[in-house]
């Protein structure tokens, strides 16, 4: 399509709506970025249209933030994003703080750090839950939509999907139908690869404006694996005690989330060497005999996530979601009970997810497009607001469906009275949003055998200095102390549920990290929270990270502990220049350590050298950078 073609559309859609043009966009995967990038530049070269955009997760390719950096992006990028990918032209243009003057940026979520220091983005994000945010668009007068959606054939037509992004798509345009007077374009562009979801995203031809038919040219944007630490799998390996078999799973995206995931399969196909972790006693192994359990999974699992990712097609292939639901309350009683065999034709056909939108690897869409006729119904999409709460339709079937539901995310920090912050600093920096997290914690309370799973690190290294994930207090939260539940950090689980405060505190310490507890100790004993006579527990005071390599013996032995355990989309290479990148990252914060390892050196690299472009340096600071390289590869 030329770009002739997209001004086109674009005088087009002025003509219906005018000069100000109120912009909703898909979060993450589903924006048509040569169409947007179509109407911000129109706005650009004419300042009397007014655009103010409305989203979330706007998702370009890494830049670099040094020399180093952009010598390692560089061929990564161009491999793994193609020659010609389409930045979206107005998020570059906030992260560098550069937008015009008539135009406006709004997102409620952003991709993590992505716009810390960043006055604009900052000024203007949107603390929204997400299932508010069809409202929050409607309030705002959006006139135009645009996103990505697919189409297949068939007997009697085209049929369209809106793939990764029912989630507010739906919302809206049911929050529109009860508000005649807010008139809003949907104007679709369909993608050849797009995979093409079933359930509430399939929808008719009339429910778009217009349907451009021609290539996007718009490779799916695919999210680079991330390597899983100690810290994490322990994270991961004590959460995963926690699910239950024949209940239901919500998960996020990150590290810790590919951790749950790998020891829910190691639970399952590996169950004598994940049952050796457990050896050793653990804070919260009563609250594992009491809602969660070791053994492998039988009746199996049902996805209920706002979010459709790798992790769930892992699961479904090892086996694990395979629990079925139906949209009839006889029939889900049934299959809740195991008596879903005495209903002829039925089995095999129930749906094993329903999700709100979908973002992963590029192995994981070629997944979704190779699912068979019988697999692809049972993967459904939806709307957020169907998805991340009990109040919709019918709240009694979706109970029924939702049996034993463990809401998993993550957080930044806990405070010692069980409030959660995942969100933003003590500044008000927002660091991403709070999404879904609060509807789910929410919905796991108003559930009788729902539970609400916070995952933490208890550590987390900032600026080269050590701090602690288990706080006394932080000046905003984004769960609130009255909403506390499970809270699981890499030295055991803390059930804050019903707590009294004295409990809550109690329980955070246990498992926190020891350089930190007699601190959080005497700040809790100041304030007349916690018993001065009350001593941690040995086993909890000796929560180190020495400590946690001695429970993961037995999974080590076995070999079931790799850096990228769902593989990497670097090669081999590339993981270790990954590594010393990092560790050369936090030699910025000592001049002395800096002038260290530079007079250290390390030992001859040639491979690594010559993919960084330093294999013969030119110049006193490409042989300073080959030096340092070298000193952070050999001290792994």
């Amino acid at each position: 399509m030329s770009n002739n073609d997209y001004a086109d559309i674009v005088d087009r859609v002025l003509a219906q709506i005018g000069k100000h043009v109120v912009l909703g966009l898909p979060l993450g995967l589903g924006k048509p970025n040569r169409l947007i990038n179509a109407f911000y530049h129109r706005a650009c070269r004419d300042s009397s249209i007014r655009l103010d955009i409305f989203t979330a997760l706007s998702l370009n390719p890494p830049e670099p933030g040094s020399e180093l950096e952009q010598r390692f992006l560089q061929p990564f990028v161009k491999r793994h994003f193609g020659e010609d990918y389409p930045r979206l032209a107005y998020a570059d243009a906030l992260a560098s703080q550069q937008l015009p003057d008539n135009i406006t940026v709004s997102e409620f979520y952003f991709q993590s750090g992505s716009m810390l220091g960043n006055a604009d983005a900052q000024r203007h994000y949107v603390a929204s839950n997400y299932t508010h945010v069809a409202r929050d668009l409607a309030d705002r007068g959006v006139n135009l939509i645009l996103q990505l959606v697919a189409k297949r054939a068939t007997d009697s037509g085209w049929q369209y999907s809106l793939s990764c992004n029912p989630d507010v798509t739906l919302d809206l345009a049911e929050e529109l139908r009860h508000r005649p007077d807010k008139k809003c374009l949907i104007l679709a562009q369909v993608h050849p690869d797009l995979p093409f979801m079933a359930g509430d995203a399939l929808v008719g031809e009339d429910f778009f404006h217009q349907i451009v038919t021609d290539d996007p040219q718009q490779p799916l944007f695919a999210l680079p694996r991330s390597p899983v630490t100690t810290q994490d799998y322990c994270v991961g390996m004590n959460a995963s005690a926690l699910v239950a078999d024949g209940g239901t799973l919500q998960i996020g995206i990150g590290s810790l989330s590919d951790a749950l995931v790998y020891s829910l399969i190691q639970r399952q196909q590996n169950n004598e060497a994940y049952r050796g972790y457990f050896n050793r006693a653990l804070p919260g192994q009563a609250l594992i005999d009491a809602i969660g359990g070791h053994d492998s999974f039988d009746s199996g699992l049902y996805g209920a996530s706002e979010m459709f990712l790798d992790g769930f097609m892992h699961l479904y292939q090892a086996g694990i979601l395979k629990r079925e639901v139906f949209d009839d309350e006889r029939l889900q009683s049934l299959a809740n009970a195991g008596r879903i065999a005495e209903q002829s034709g039925i089995e095999g056909r129930g749906a094993l997810l329903d999700a709100a939108f979908f973002l992963g690897s590029e192995d994981f869409y070629r997944w979704l497009r190779q699912l068979t006729e019988a697999e692809w119904p049972r993967f459904r999409m939806s709307s957020v607001g169907r998805i991340n709460q009990l109040y919709g339709g019918n709240p009694t079937l979706e109970k029924l469906q939702r049996q034993k539901a463990r809401f998993i995310n993550t957080c930044m920090m806990v405070s010692l009275t069980g409030a959660a912050t995942s969100d933003g600093l003590k500044d008000h920096q927002l660091v991403s949003g709070v999404g879904g997290q609060y509807n789910f914690v929410a919905m796991a309370h108003a559930m009788r055998d729902g539970r609400s799973i916070l995952m933490l690190r208890s550590t987390r290294d900032s600026g080269g200095k050590l701090t602690s994930g288990i706080v006394w207090e932080y000046p905003h939260c984004t769960i609130p102390r009255h909403l506390r539940d499970i809270v699981v950090t890499e030295y055991g689980i803390a059930d804050l549920r019903g707590a009294t405060d004295e409990e809550c505190i109690k329980a955070l310490i246990c498992i926190s990290d020891s350089r930190f507890q007699q601190q959080l100790t005497s700040k809790a004993v100041e304030a007349g929270k916690l018993d001065a006579n009350w001593t941690i527990p040995s086993a909890a005071a000796a929560n180190s990270p020495a400590s946690l390599e001695a429970r993961l013996d037995a999974l080590r032995l076995t070999g079931n502990l790799p850096l990228y355990p769902f593989g990497s989309d670097f090669t081999v290479l590339e993981q270790q220049l990954v590594a010393a990148l990092q560790r050369l990252r936090r030699l910025k914060h000592s001049k002395l350590q800096a002038l260290g390892a530079l007079l250290r050196g390390g030992p001859d690299a040639p491979e690594a050298l010559a993919r960084m472009g330093l294999a013969e340096p030119r110049g006193l600071r490409q042989w300073i950078y080959a030096r340092l390289l070298r000193w952070a590869l050999a001290s792994d």
